[in-house]
């Protein structure tokens, strides 16, 4: 089985579009949590993955989006939480609403979480991976640090594919990965998008203009 793995797209459309355009085929796709936030297509890119149908974990900017609250969210990220709560349409706030904390999928071999399996609010950055993380699956997958990475244990493997919309790891490009559970290998991808018509939108929006700055930082 091949997985095709992504997180964190933030309603970045075009980002998504070119993911999407950009991966081999796979026999599944799964999403580690954040579909909405920070970026100007929250709709469309919530509207893309339940269309799909593509199992999907709630990331913290869903869950604040879903509950009304803000957590201890930065002005940047909050403006991206108000926005998208006023541009989801009931049927994409369900689903939304509906995401699970964690799921596993693939009779017990994969395993998503956003931020750790544990504790979906803790960033859990490549450097501290380890094989503790794993329980009985193969593969895990974690988000919410917008920095990809992975490692390969005897137990398994754990796996952040990268941000779709919105890198943290110096690389701009979108990120994603490809995950082989038979042969236990991962692919981790970046693809170049148009960042700049991003960034237009998010200054016609009125989101900060720093949403728009960083994502040519890849920071």
């Amino acid at each position: 089985m091949r997985l095709g793995v992504i997180s964190d797209v933030h309603g970045n459309l075009p980002a998504l579009d070119a993911v999407f355009e950009s991966m081999p085929p796979v026999d599944r796709l799964v999403c580690a949590g954040d579909v909405v936030g920070y970026n100007p297509w929250p709709e469309e890119c919530v509207s893309e993955l339940a269309e799909r149908d593509v199992p999907t974990v709630s990331g913290n900017h869903d869950r604040a989006v879903t509950s009304g609250t803000g957590f201890r969210f930065n002005s940047m990220a909050a403006a991206g939480v108000d926005y998208a709560r006023d541009a989801l349409s009931p049927a994409s706030m369900e689903w939304l609403s509906g995401l699970p904390k964690t799921r596993t999928l693939a009779d017990g071999r994969v395993k998503l979480a956003h931020g750790h399996p544990n504790d979906p609010d803790r960033y859990t950055y490549p450097d501290d991976f380890s094989p503790s993380l794993l329980d009985d699956e193969d593969l895990l997958v974690l988000g919410h640090t917008h920095v990809q990475g992975h490692r390969i244990y005897d137990d398994g493997i754990v796996l952040n594919p990268g941000s779709v919309g919105q890198p943290r790891d110096g690389d701009p490009r979108a990120a994603y990965a490809v995950a082989d559970l038979d042969a236990m290998e991962i692919e981790t991808e970046r693809v170049a998008y148009d960042i700049d018509r991003v960034a237009e939108r998010v200054r016609e929006v009125g989101l900060p203009e720093r949403l728009a700055s960083r994502l040519y930082e890849g920071k």
